[in-house]
């Protein structure tokens, strides 16, 4: 597994480096905001640990041109450690975030659990299935309590990706990227209206369940069944 650093900390980088190769891992490094994506394109990185403060460029705007091309899972590193800030990375497709000053252990704790869950997603299944909810991924069909529902390709596409990712709290921005492959304009409600679109094909056959929640401020997950 290969592992991008982008820490303009020398000493940071160093002990983060040296930890995280002790641990089995490759490691690369880049110390400033200016050549991440090119390094990202050149090789195949696994996961990358993103400084928010670096120079020439900083990690926000990074993160933002990352999510353009790539879904690797991007773990923050940053001194602000305010609840707002925390959802504005997140809705930039950061898939977590960790506070200076951190612990080593906790570090390789987020690497391991984001690497699990991306090889669980790289594995390629026939269907996917979350109680009386049935996606057969190779015929395009999607079932509820044995009932076809109706779906578009995008409302299709939606759900194929809130029940790959069942624990992830998907943005906006993050979401609709990933469906239409393109940029997300805040004020496009196209998003809103597949959603409320696919909840009211899921009321109309399980009228008393919920399927898709919303995380206020954040965006949309697949609803976790009480108990």
């Amino acid at each position: 597994m290969k592992i991008l650093i982008v820490e303009d900390d020398l000493e940071i980088s160093k002990l983060l480096a040296d930890f995280l190769q002790g641990n089995g891992y490759e490691v690369l490094c880049q110390y400033d905001g200016l050549h991440v994506l090119d390094c990202i394109q050149e090789h195949q990185i696994d996961l990358i640990l993103l400084d928010i403060m670096l120079p020439y460029r900083s990690g926000d705007t990074i993160l933002a041109d990352i999510r353009k091309f790539s879904t690797v899972p991007v773990i923050v590193i940053s001194a602000k450690e305010t609840t707002q800030n925390k959802i504005d990375l997140l809705r930039l497709g950061a898939d977590d975030y960790i506070t200076k000053p951190f612990d080593m252990e906790e570090v390789l704790a987020r690497i391991e659990s984001n690497l699990r869950r991306i090889q669980f997603q790289n594995s390629t299944p026939s269907s996917l299935k979350c109680n009386d909810l049935v996606l057969d991924l190779d015929g395009n069909r999607a079932m509820l309590q044995g009932a076809e529902l109706p779906l578009t390709a995008k409302e299709f596409a939606i759900l194929e990706l809130l029940m790959k990712y069942p624990d992830k709290i998907f943005s906006k921005a993050n979401l609709f990227q990933s469906v239409w492959n393109i940029d997300y304009i805040s004020e496009d409600n196209t998003l809103n209206v597949h959603i409320s679109n696919l909840r009211n094909k899921m009321k109309a056959i399980c009228p008393d369940k919920e399927f898709i929640d919303t995380v206020w401020g954040i965006g949309y997950r697949l609803h976790k069944a009480e108990g």
